[in-house]
């Protein structure tokens, strides 16, 4: 029977909440490092040399097309074979690094293409270096398109970590599991790891709509706000794209 005790018990217990904080920092960690190489692969895939968008399309479509699952177990237990060994944390970083990167690319990818070409065209006319045209013209853009798929990737990354107990990370399932061989609650203690999982991925959510209403400020609806003239904005594009002419 459901034991309300041995419930909270597990919900409140150091190992429970230890292993939270390896979740957090697993997921924060592989997914910036992610997003760093993301951004070079969306570079490779749009590069004007072919072996590099050819490389990098083979890397998208290798990551993208295995599971995770698979790739953990043959980078920590393959990879030992042909000389290379690595620890529990570095196989589990590494193999959520390459494959959150695979996908994060076509992100990135996607968003600096959505920045319409003439307006990088009409930022360079004007006289803006290429790192400024970047900066202050097609990043802001990128960002509005980006965010909400970023944000859903690292929602989605929060409960992958889970695949990596596999390998024996000490991550909020391996200690969940720990927890129910001692005290023989298995319900107990997978409903207290899902009230986890579904704390961390709510606060997510709260902090992925402030970002979304940051990077969306001074796009639709924000033109009607007072002291933006809308017109202004639109006659400063038209004479943009007039210099580009």
């Amino acid at each position: 029977m459901w034991s309300w005790d041995a419930f909270f018990s597990i919900l409140t217990s150091r190992q429970l909440l230890e292993g939270a904080w390896v979740t957090i920092w697993l997921t924060v960690v592989s997914m910036v490092l992610g997003l760093i190489l993301a951004v070079v692969v969306a570079a490779a895939r749009s590069s004007r040399f072919a072996p590099f968008r050819a490389v990098a399309g083979f890397y998208v479509w290798l990551m993208r097309g295995t599971p995770l699952l698979v790739q953990l177990v043959i980078i920590y237990t393959g990879l030992p074979q042909v000389g290379i060994k690595l620890g529990v944390i570095e196989a589990a970083l590494l193999g959520l690094v390459l494959n959150e990167a695979a996908y994060l690319s076509e992100i990135v990818r996607s968003g600096l293409m959505s920045v319409p070409a003439g307006q990088t065209e009409a930022a360079r006319a004007l006289g803006m270096s290429p790192a400024k045209v970047f900066r202050v013209v097609v990043l802001p853009q990128a960002m509005r398109v980006m965010i909400p798929p970023l944000g859903n990737s690292f929602n989605g990354l929060l409960k992958t970590t889970t695949l990596v107990s596999v390998i024996s990370v000490q991550e909020l399932l391996r200690r969940t599991q720990f927890l129910v061989q001692v005290n023989f609650r298995v319900l107990e203690g997978l409903c207290a790891a899902a009230l986890y999982f579904l704390v961390l991925t709510t606060l997510w959510g709260l902090i992925q709509k402030m970002l979304e209403a940051r990077v969306g400020r001074g796009y639709d609806r924000n033109y009607r706000r007072k002291g933006v003239d809308r017109k202004a904005l639109e006659d400063s594009a038209v004479e943009a794209e007039a210099v580009n002419r």
